[in-house]
């Protein structure tokens, strides 16, 4: 399987880009695209629909096909896979709940192939539960399945992020690309580095994704005075930096600790509101900010997949925080280089509002703060 990355900061560029990657007689199937919602969504789907090329889509926070960081751009990944060998599915939650559009799109994946893998995208995470796509996913599907991807962003304006295919897009849509395994290889992981700081505390009320209490105390009060924060002004602008740079880690037996991200704090209960779910009970511990064995942890996996599961990839997917984004600074163009010469292969990536992967240790679930490096293989 041949993989071509392109980009640019228009229709007209990556139309361009296009016609360039096709002049050698290459000839995509498929197109991975990461954008700007500012940009017209419907005019690049309708640009690679002209070349008979499906797509799967999501907006994003910044995109990526190397080390260089974009913003308000196009980023695209275009593979020539044998269409018999994937299929593109977009869903909306209507009437039905999350759960039950995900799992309509894993009994998909199980009449269409006997070993399916799911690559998804969604729309925001105000109006999608991650957990309950897997959930969902793998209830349809009947079993545990290989499922990563990331939830759209929109230029952290939180104006609406979408998932998006040829001639439909969505805040509340659910785009997944189903592979068939039995042809072409998924190997990943969902990394994140962050090392825990203080003492383990308890989650003592909480519903969904807001948490009321830490150790009886008001959330938004305890954290503030935990990391010496100031409340009271620009409360959500504070919170959200929180998130970025002391994410809390949800600690579990036999496993490894899942990430949630402090999105907004509510002045009036006091509770803060989080990128996923926080089952009541749940024992915590906060973040140190990153440094650059954050990094190192990254490629340590990353290097532990291609030893162990793909030594050789044709593309790179990658669903990196907008947090860690914020965090790393700098250093994110690092973590992109390096888990990109790991593989040495095209790569697509952009910057999401959550991710969707399995951690070393763990199980396909949703995360925040965390990098999911995927690797694709064309088997022979």
């Amino acid at each position: 399987m041949k993989a071509k990355s392109i980009k640019g900061k228009s229709t007209e560029e990556i139309k361009n880009a296009l016609i360039d990657s096709l002049s050698d007689g290459f000839k995509p199937t498929l197109a991975i695209v990461f954008m700007s919602f500012k940009l017209d969504i419907d005019a690049v789907c309708e640009l690679l629909n002209k070349e008979k090329i499906q797509v799967f889509g999501a907006t994003s926070c910044g995109e990526f096909i190397s080390s260089e960081i974009e913003e308000k751009s196009i980023v695209i990944m275009l593979l020539d896979m044998d269409p018999a060998y994937f299929k593109l599915v977009f869903l909306e939650v209507g009437d039905r709940s999350d759960f039950e559009i995900a799992k309509q799109v894993g009994e998909e994946g199980k009449k269409t192939f006997a070993n399916a893998a799911f690559i998804i995208t969604s729309g925001s995470s105000n109006e999608i539960d991650g957990e309950e796509i897997i959930k969902g996913i793998e209830d349809g599907f009947g079993g545990g399945v290989t499922i990563f991807g990331g939830m759209a962003g929109d230029d952290m304006t939180m104006m609406g992020p979408k998932a998006f295919t040829y001639g439909k897009s969505s805040t509340k849509g659910l785009t997944a690309l189903i592979i068939d395994e039995d042809k072409v290889e998924l190997s990943g992981v969902a990394t994140c580095g962050w090392k825990p700081i203080g003492i383990t505390k308890i989650v003592t009320k909480s519903e969904g994704n807001i948490i009321y209490t830490i150790d009886d105390k008001p959330a938004l009060d305890l954290v503030m005075k935990y990391l010496g924060l100031n409340l009271e002004d620009h409360v959500n602008t504070t919170v959200f930096n929180l998130g970025a740079n002391y994410p809390l880690q949800l600690e579990r037996e036999g496993a490894p600790a899942v990430m949630r991200t402090a999105q907004l704090g509510n002045i009036e209960d006091r509770s803060l509101i989080c990128a996923g779910n926080v089952p009541q009970g749940s024992k915590m511990r906060f973040s140190l900010p990153p440094d650059f064995d954050v990094i190192e942890t990254v490629v340590e996996e990353c290097m532990e997949v291609k030893e162990k599961q793909l030594q050789d990839a044709d593309a790179l997917i990658m669903f990196s925080c907008i947090s860690r984004y914020m965090s790393f600074g700098v250093m994110s163009s690092e973590e992109i280089e390096r888990v990109q010469a790991v593989w040495n292969a095209p790569m697509v990536g952009f910057f999401s509002y959550g991710e969707f992967g399995k951690a070393r240790a763990g199980k396909h679930e949703f995360h925040n703060n965390t990098c999911c490096v995927l690797a694709l293989k064309e088997k022979k």
